[in-house]
């Protein structure tokens, strides 16, 4: 009984695994079918459709040219895309270098290289930006530097921070209130090496008080004139530069040094519009030594940021969003979002500029990246008159088509009725035939057309009355009956 048992599980296991087996080679065979089925079907479809497309191109390629030609059309006056790589005149050192740095970093982090060239000052500067073939696009100047009508094809994008005009000199040199400028500028005094826009800021003091250059004003580069100021070799020295420069923070923290109040800055600022006036309280740079020991007036120009009037105007609106967020903080002599701003009325604005001033960034570059935003912006303006002479077109050509099809239709329609009128006129029954391969061709033809959705009923309805005639055709020839009755 147990081989019994046995056998009978035996039998029982190869009886299972016989037919699972079989089920696999099935499923198998039947999976390959309807692959080769689907593969067959996508084919056919590709074919179908390309079919479609070149017999529509064949038919239509006079609205297409003409699209074409327009959005060839739209892409020649479109807007080019901003460059990758900006040049920017820059110092070899001081406060110029270290704020290019910071947009130099702002530029990277937006997908643009900003490289800064080494110039001798905001001089060298301005003449790379006035230089037409001079790839250099962007500087920082001091306001002041260019006078009335000499700023052909340089634009400004504003003013990003003061810069202050000191003049520090020994103490016990001059008195603390010491109002005789012509006995204190007649000391020896550094005004910056020529083409500095320190030298210019001291010049433009110097020439409203009449005095004139005299062997006693030293044309010394600022770092050289801090320290022959500090070594006592010369009486005092102009500088024009930020507070947190390296020249500025050595003199205010010397205790032998001091520094001028200007306390007819009012006056200077009237007469040299591009000045600004700046106030230090007392002990303001150093409560300790009670630095300055009082409120002291000083003149200040700013710094501009000129461009090349040529610039992409994407560019120079990245330029506002990085003097935004990096000069628009607050300092020590500017409010929070005081810059950027247009302080300096010697140089004409940028209208990038002004429009960024007047509405803030554009919208999508607050949520996008540069690249991203300005790309859409570009495209949308380029694309945006391509569409609003594309659509008319297009609504054309697709009324066209539904129309083609329609007048197919129409035409096997005619020629059914006037083939159905026949057989009931005159039919032959020798010539059955023939009818039936007329019949076959008007099918055939309708079976071949390529349709939209639209005149979909219209087509299955032509189909249903050809099989109509077919069926009135082999049933017993109805329309011989017909002709027969007549005859009689």
């Amino acid at each position: 009984m147990v081989n019994g048992e046995n056998k009978h599980q035996k039998d029982g296991v190869g009886v299972d695994s016989a037919t699972q087996i079989n089920y696999q080679l099935n499923n198998m065979g039947s999976f390959k079918e309807n692959l080769w089925r689907y593969a067959s079907a996508f084919h056919e479809t590709i074919v179908w459709e390309l079919k479609s497309w070149q017999k529509f191109v064949r038919e239509m390629w006079p609205l297409l040219l003409l699209l074409i030609a327009a959005l060839g059309l739209a892409i020649w006056f479109a807007k080019p895309a901003p460059p990758k790589l900006v040049l920017m005149a820059s110092g070899k050192g001081g406060s110029y270098l270290a704020l290019a740095q910071k947009y130099v970093e702002f530029f990277r982090e937006h997908g643009v290289t900003l490289e800064l060239v080494p110039t001798h000052g905001a001089q060298e500067n301005l003449a790379k930006l006035k230089d037409r073939r001079d790839p250099v696009q962007v500087a920082f100047v001091q306001a002041g530097l260019l006078k009335p009508g000499d700023a052909s094809g340089i634009l400004s994008l504003g003013s990003v921070e003061y810069e202050p005009v000191w003049f520090f000199y020994r103490r016990g040199v001059i008195a603390e209130n010491d109002e005789d400028i012509h006995r204190v500028l007649k000391m020896r005094i550094s005004i910056g090496s020529e083409g500095s826009g320190t030298h210019t800021q001291a010049m433009h003091i110097l020439e409203l008080n009449g005095v004139a250059p005299t062997s006693t004003l030293l044309t010394m580069p600022n770092h050289e004139g801090v320290q022959a100021l500090q070594r006592g070799e010369i009486d005092a020295v102009f500088l024009a530069d930020g507070l947190e420069s390296a020249n500025i923070q050595t003199l205010i923290k010397d205790p032998e040094i001091r520094l001028a109040n200007f306390r007819r800055a009012a006056a200077y600022t009237r007469l040299l519009p591009f000045l600004e006036e700046l106030k230090v309280p007392k002990g303001g740079f150093d409560l300790v030594r009670n630095f300055p020991p009082q409120d002291t007036q000083l003149l200040a120009t700013t710094t501009e940021l000129l461009i090349d009037d040529r610039m992409h105007p994407a560019i120079q609106m990245l330029f506002m969003k990085a003097a935004q967020e990096i000069n628009g903080k607050e300092s020590y002599f500017a409010r929070r979002g005081e810059f950027p701003s247009f302080k300096d009325p010697l140089v004409p604005e940028s209208k990038v500029a002004v429009h960024f001033h007047q509405n803030g960034p554009p919208f999508l570059m607050n949520y996008l990246p540069f690249w991203l935003a300005e790309f859409i912006d570009r495209v949308f303006f380029m694309l945006l008159p391509f569409f609003a002479f594309a659509y008319p077109v297009l609504r054309v050509m697709a009324r066209y088509r539904f129309k083609r099809v329609k007048t197919r239709i129409n035409k096997i329609y005619g020629e059914l009725k006037f083939f159905e009128q026949e057989l009931s006129q005159s039919y032959d029954l020798a010539r059955h035939d023939e009818y039936v391969r007329r019949l076959n061709a008007m099918e055939r033809e309708t079976l071949e057309m390529k349709f939209p959705k639209s005149p979909a009923s219209d087509y299955y309805g032509l189909r249903t009355n050809i099989d109509f005639v077919r069926s009135r055709l082999s049933r017993e020839n109805p329309y011989a009956a017909k002709t027969n009755n007549q005859d009689e």
